[in-house]
This record gives C-alpha cells, sequence and structure tokens, in this order.
C-alpha cells in the first residue's frame, strides 16, 4: 500500500475543500472521507485491490471541489486530473488506469457498466457515505434549502432512498441493516 500517496492525496483534497473557491463546502470533505472508508471495507469485503479502491475513493470528486465549472462532468475531467496527480507520485500506468476507471465510473446517476470490482466498490461507497452524513444533509435541507422540518426530512430519506438504490446487488445486501437503521431513525 503506498501510504505516502493516500496521506499526499488526503491533504490535497482537505487543502481544496477548504478553498473559498470550493461551492460544496467542507461537507465535500466528509462525504470524501465516508467514501474512502466505505471504499476500504468493500475492497476487503470483494477481495478488491485495495490501494486502487482507496486512491480512487480521494479522487473520485477532485474535479467537483477544484472547479465547480466542472461538476457535471466531473467523473471524465477528475479521471484526467487523478493521471496528473498520479504521475507526480511515480505511480505505475496501469494502476494509474485502473484509477481512472474507477474515476469515470463511479456515479450512480451516470449509468455506466462498473467492468471490475475496484469500479464498483468505489462507485458503491460513494452511494452508502451518504448514510455516514446525515446531519449534512439536514443542513444541506435545513439551511441550505431553507426547508421546513417535514419537507426537510422527506427531501433526506428520498435522497438517501435513491442512494441505497444505485448499489450493487451484494453491497446493498451488506448494507441492508445500516439502511434500515437510518430509515427508523428518520421515521420512514
Amino acid at each position: 500500500m503506498r501510504e505516502d500517496i493516500l496521506e499526499g492525496l488526503k491533504k490535497e483534497v482537505y487543502g481544496r475543500c477548504q478553498k473559498e473557491t470550493n461551492k460544496f463546502g467542507m461537507g465535500c470533505y466528509y462525504h470524501i472521507e465516508a467514501v474512502v472508508k466505505n471504499a476500504g471495507i468493500l475492497a476487503g469485503h470483494y477481495g478488491a485491490d485495495k490501494e486502487i479502491v482507496m486512491i480512487a475513493a480521494w479522487l473520485h470528486d477532485i474535479a467537483s471541489v477544484t472547479d465547480y465549472s466542472m461538476y457535471r462532468q466531473h467523473h471524465i475531467y477528475g479521471a484526467e486530473m487523478a493521471y496528473h496527480m498520479l504521475k507526480e507520485y511515480h505511480y505505475e500506468d496501469e494502476k494509474t488506469a485502473l484509477v481512472q476507471k474507477c474515476i469515470k465510473n463511479h456515479r450512480g446517476s451516470v449509468p455506466l457498466e462498473k467492468c471490475s470490482l475496484e469500479e464498483t466498490c468505489v462507485a458503491d461507497a460513494d452511494a452508502i457515505s451518504h448514510f455516514d452524513s446525515v446531519p449534512s444533509l439536514l443542513h444541506l435541507a435545513y439551511v441550505g434549502k431553507g426547508m421546513g422540518i417535514e419537507e426537510g426530512r422527506e427531501f433526506v430519506i428520498n435522497k438517501l432512498k435513491r442512494s441505497f438504490q444505485k448499489l450493487s446487488p451484494e453491497s446493498a445486501g451488506y448494507y441492508k441493516n445500516k439502511f434500515e437503521n437510518v430509515m427508523e431513525v428518520l421515521g420512514a
């Protein structure tokens, strides 16, 4: 495991998330941290290459936090940015290509086929990360969107249901209890 890369990317992502130009604020950093955590868990569960998965998880939203104008295609721009960032670490070209595929295919809202266990781990970790960020989602609903109590609760419930539906069948089974527990807390 290339700890130097993982630590360097963590610092880089944190720094970019702190900038005023990051339209998502620090909540995005906590989302990325949750993706990294869950990607590592899923890599162990699936027997995927944990190094590839963890690096891709740190970089999956790098384009969005760097420049909001890249948001709609952040999976494409992010893969390109990852190539250049990993070159600086002299990371192997073959592994860099695998990281790029994970980033390109991480979005549940863009129906792209996951061709490897690593891609599935990153995409599923991105979706399930919202269950680790319920306070941020509630803040978004109530403060960011100015919703009332019930409207905000429904917004979060629907967001979490959509996220759960994006999971691969095996990951949905793996995270079923987490989903049910969060839904119970939200009164769904």
